[in-house]
């Protein structure tokens, strides 16, 4: 986990997907081995062969920097309704090992998170640097999700979401940035979404802010098309840890979520105190059925969030 700027501060950033390549071969925790409790079956017809599927919401998902494997995406399709799909190279990665793997991954029955990598503000400001504005670089990256996004196979209206890891107030670079990938994809036939983090931090004194705060004031306040969010929020309470007894986005205090990412691997010692008995001695979160697997725990009111099915 690296230092960012959460507006004026340096603080830890809430990252989408912590987990490293390597697996860890630590045992999954007790409280994730248990069955996801019963729930009623969805509308009669479907035909997903994913049993998650079939259950009313909410629908538990997850998402991690690498591919798990065939076959434990299909052991943990048992348990979960959907799964990140990253278009892009996951931040800190220099290759993206989910590319191709829509067709298979849509067969075995499940939904989707798609996801395209933001750039780090140092990122902007070295551009800028080289005579490309922010804007500039956020159209860019935004034809390339999109690029993307048709090349594997998904279809027009799914929702990208742009991984924005630096939380806070954005700095007007970030904002620049953000807000011109997010209206160049919605001017194609995707639909534009973010990754922010919904923890609350100092942005001055008496004043405090969170990301997907910032981000729908300024949405608003520039007339701007609606942009989906996918809460980072892993302090609890709200969350409840590492376990599949997920609250539903009602729960969390960003309202109007579509997907809100309540664990994270590892976890953050200084906001997860009161839940750290849910996660693994080595303060990961693991999948049930996939020793292991490491990963971020997700809940939405959609099987397949992003709508890419």
């Amino acid at each position: 986990m690296s230092k960012v700027r959460f507006g004026f501060l340096a603080v830890s950033a809430a990252m989408l997907c912590g987990c490293s390549r390597a697996h860890s071969n630590a045992p999954a925790n007790a409280e994730n081995t248990q069955p996801v409790a019963a729930r009623q079956s969805s509308t009669a017809g479907s035909r997903t062969n994913n049993p998650a599927q079939r259950r009313s919401g909410p629908f538990l998902g997850f998402d991690r920097n690498d591919y798990p494997g065939d076959d434990a995406m299909f052991s943990m399709q048992k348990t979960f309704s959907f799964t990140g799909y990253w278009l892009t190279n996951p931040p800190g990665e220099d290759m993206n090992t989910w590319v191709g793997k829509r067709a298979l991954l849509r067969s075995q029955g499940w939904g989707f998170l798609v996801l395209a990598n933001g750039k780090l503000d140092a990122d902007i400001l070295a551009a800028q640097k080289r005579g490309t504005s922010p804007a500039a670089l956020g159209k860019r990256d935004a034809a390339n999700a999109v690029s993307a996004a048709k090349r594997e196979g998904f279809p027009a209206q799914t929702i990208i979401f742009l991984d924005q890891e630096e939380g806070g107030r954005l700095l007007d670079e970030q904002a620049a940035y953000l807000l011109a990938w997010t209206e160049a994809v919605a001017g194609s036939n995707y639909r534009p979404g973010v990754y922010a983090s919904g923890q609350r931090v100092q942005d001055s004194p008496g004043v405090w802010i969170d990301t997907v705060e910032d981000i729908r004031a300024r949405v608003k306040k520039d007339g701007l098309h609606d942009v989906a969010i996918f809460d980072a929020l892993d302090q609890c309470p709200p969350s409840p840890g590492c376990t599949l007894q997920a609250k539903p986005l009602s729960a969390a205090p960003d309202l109007n979520l579509t997907v809100w990412q309540y664990s994270q691997s590892p976890r953050r010692p200084e906001i997860t105190q009161s839940c750290g008995s849910t996660y693994a001695e080595d303060r990961n979160c693991y999948a049930p059925g996939a020793p292991g697997v490491f990963l971020d725990m997700d809940v939405a009111d959609s099987a397949d969030p992003s709508h890419g099915r």
